[in-house]
């Protein structure tokens, strides 16, 4: 029997989704683990995607293999194996040809910006002062964004890779200056490694004047990756939805 779990997780305190050699703390170990202690067997859980050290998740699809149809709720068991901040929302039946990766027909990434310094957004939000901010270029380059079709030059390891080209359905920021708080929205078929954090600590250098824009446009058209490299910090991003044929 194959289902995917549809779950959540907080990444502060773990090293990104994928189990790592010698780096035990990860999303999926932890999951594995869970799964398996309940199903008295080794079991694998194949994400829908990767997530760096420090990213959240508020939608997540991972699938499992098991021998048997469950005959109590896995969902309610899990939840109370599974630490506080990995939640299991539903336990869904799934073809067996179906694959949580590979069957992905768009995700939905999300970036959150905090403007004042908050302890209570610190693990949740990136802080990025406002003053200096300017929010019309920041608009700007998410409309480059938009309109890009080859990501070369803000993947951080395009070889890897047979194509860098990502289809772009969304990609805008919305503020509330009041609040202090920005997000950014990105929906596209696939992402590269690195790809967001890349475009937003980039972004961020265009609207403090530390980049012009012409550079960040130039280098989305001819994949030359600018000369330093920006990396966003990694508590803002969330992987926010995750859209499949076949899986309500």
């Amino acid at each position: 029997m194959k289902y995917f779990l549809h779950l959540a997780y907080k990444g502060t305190h773990y090293s990104g989704w994928q189990r790592q050699i010698n780096t035990p703390n990860t999303i999926q170990q932890t999951l594995e683990e869970a799964v398996s202690k309940m199903v008295g067997k080794t079991t694998t859980c194949i994400g829908c995607g990767r997530t760096d050290a420090g990213v959240h998740a508020s939608q997540f699809y991972a699938h499992i293999v098991v021998e048997n149809a469950f005959d109590y709720d896995p969902v309610e068991r899990l939840n109370r194996m599974l630490p506080d901040d990995i939640s299991i929302f539903d336990c869904l039946p799934a073809k067996y040809e179906q694959h949580a990766q590979y069957d992905a027909t768009a995700r939905t990434y999300e970036y959150y910006i905090h403007g004042q310094k908050n302890a209570f957004l610190s693990e949740l939000s990136a802080y990025y002062s406002f003053d200096n901010l300017d929010f019309e270029k920041l608009h700007a380059a998410a409309k480059l964004v938009a309109a890009t079709t080859n990501f070369r030059a803000f993947c951080k390891q395009p070889d890897l890779y047979k194509h860098t080209n990502c289809s772009i359905s969304k990609a805008h920021f919305s503020s509330d200056e009041i609040d202090k708080k920005i997000v950014f929205t990105i929906t596209a078929n696939r992402f590269l490694r690195g790809m967001i954090r890349l475009l937003m600590g980039n972004m961020l250098a265009v609207a403090y004047g530390k980049m012009q824009l012409e550079d960040f446009e130039n280098a989305l058209r001819t994949g030359v990756s600018p000369k330093f490299y920006r990396f966003a910090y990694p508590q803002g991003l969330y992987l926010a939805k995750v859209v499949y044929s076949g899986i309500r």
